[in-house]
């Protein structure tokens, strides 16, 4: 993979950088600013080297059409404050506007282009309808920097075929992503734990498949865990369940104590008589794994798992964790991702590697109130940290080597 040292000199070369500032909004308001936080370090030494930085990125999913409240007038507003320059947006992607901003740039300026999104060719799955939109976003540069790392799993206009048409290159954040996961896949220090949430297993099913096999140890909660409780034949209430996927389950079950990866599910649930919404109050109760009512629902993991889980991610060398362990934006939900994250913490203190794999994982950790740099890593990309620990091979690094 190429990285920023193999572009040469790039004093007043006009450089596109593809970056991920796909940001959660409140009306314009960032809640989470971590994305564009990890686009910095590429972007100052760019300007530093007396580059012309041309952003792009997309914002949520307007699909193919401008939706005013997708813009990223948000992003360049904070982007400015963070830079302590003024960061002007493009009107639009590659248009009049766009060549007009590029145009009036001088050595270490920065300008960010629309929501790429805004464009229906962005996301085509046809290469043949893709490829001419990007050769209109590549002639604005010289050369290209993907620093997207939240977007290298999919191969889109503005990350795959515009490095096709430009001396291309990984960004910094793309760099230190593509390390990070490396170590922990390749070959990682042992016990190597991998902790799994969310709240569907078919989301995880190619991260278990291909780690079976790697890691030492497999945790499992979050609302994935109650289709593994049902597998073992356990009564799993109104909790979050899929059927279709017991065999599979089964079958992970018996390969884990075949090749001797140790498998640990909770021994006690938090429950509630349903999702807590509308009439459905909060009355959290705490039931054996083996014991969860008929009538209930699982939110989180109990108290004793909690310690559980903490103390098998502490017995590490490498942790890699994606995915909550509870509905964590409810505070009677959050005990168990607070202490899967700080089993984390305190694994890393100890000289432990981990990895908290983007995604809800990433802004739980934040939102939860943790150190980022209480953790080894946290990746920017939930599905593109996930196809990767999948073993994938992700066509946005593919068409940087």
């Amino acid at each position: 993979m190429k990285t920023l040292k193999d572009l040469g000199d790039l004093k007043g070369k006009r450089v596109l950088v593809r970056a991920d500032f796909n940001v959660p909004l409140d009306g314009t308001t960032i809640t989470d600013d971590g994305r564009i936080k990890a686009a910095l370090p590429t972007i100052k030494t760019l300007r530093e080297e007396g580059a012309k930085v041309i952003l792009m990125a997309h914002l949520g999913r307007p699909k193919g059409k401008v939706v005013p409240e997708l813009s990223l007038a948000p992003v360049a507003a904070r982007l400015g404050e963070l830079l302590g320059i003024e960061v002007p947006l493009a009107k639009d992607t590659y248009g009049e506007d766009a060549q007009a901003k590029v145009a009036a740039m001088n050595d270490g300026d920065v300008v960010l282009l629309e929501n790429v999104r805004f464009n229906p060719e962005e996301t085509s799955k046809d290469p043949a309808v893709r490829a001419p939109y990007a050769k209109k976003i590549a002639a604005l540069g010289e050369v290209f920097v993907s620093d997207g790392f939240g977007v290298v799993h999919r191969a889109q206009g503005s990350n795959y075929d515009v490095a096709a048409d430009l001396p291309a290159a990984a960004g910094l954040l793309v760099e230190k992503e593509v390390k990070a996961l490396s170590k922990a896949t390749e070959n990682p220090e042992r016990p190597f734990t991998v902790v799994l949430g969310g709240s569907k297993v078919s989301d995880k099913l190619g991260v278990i498949e291909n780690l079976l096999d790697k890691a030492n140890r497999l945790v499992i909660g979050g609302g994935m865990v109650f289709t593994f409780l049902k597998a073992k034949g356990y009564e799993v209430g109104t909790s979050l369940l899929e059927e279709d996927q017991l065999d599979k389950v089964k079958g992970y079950i018996e390969t884990a104590e075949k090749n001797g990866v140790e498998l640990v599910l909770p021994t006690d649930i938090v429950v509630n008589a349903g999702f807590p919404a509308g009439d459905t109050p909060v009355a959290p109760e705490v039931v054996a794994a083996d014991a969860i009512p008929a009538d209930k629902m699982g939110l989180d993991i109990g108290p004793e798992s909690q310690k559980l889980f903490h103390d098998k991610i502490v017995d590490s060398k490498t942790v890699v964790w994606n995915g909550p362990m509870g509905v964590f934006e409810i505070p009677e939900f959050a005990a168990g991702t607070k202490a899967v994250a700080q089993g984390l913490v305190d694994a890393t203190a100890a000289g432990a590697f981990t990895i908290v794999g983007g995604g809800d994982s990433a802004s739980a950790v934040r939102n939860l109130g943790f150190p980022e740099d209480g953790f080894s890593h946290i990746s920017t990309g939930g599905g593109a940290s996930l196809e990767f620990l999948e073993g994938k091979e992700l066509p946005g690094l593919k068409v940087l080597e």
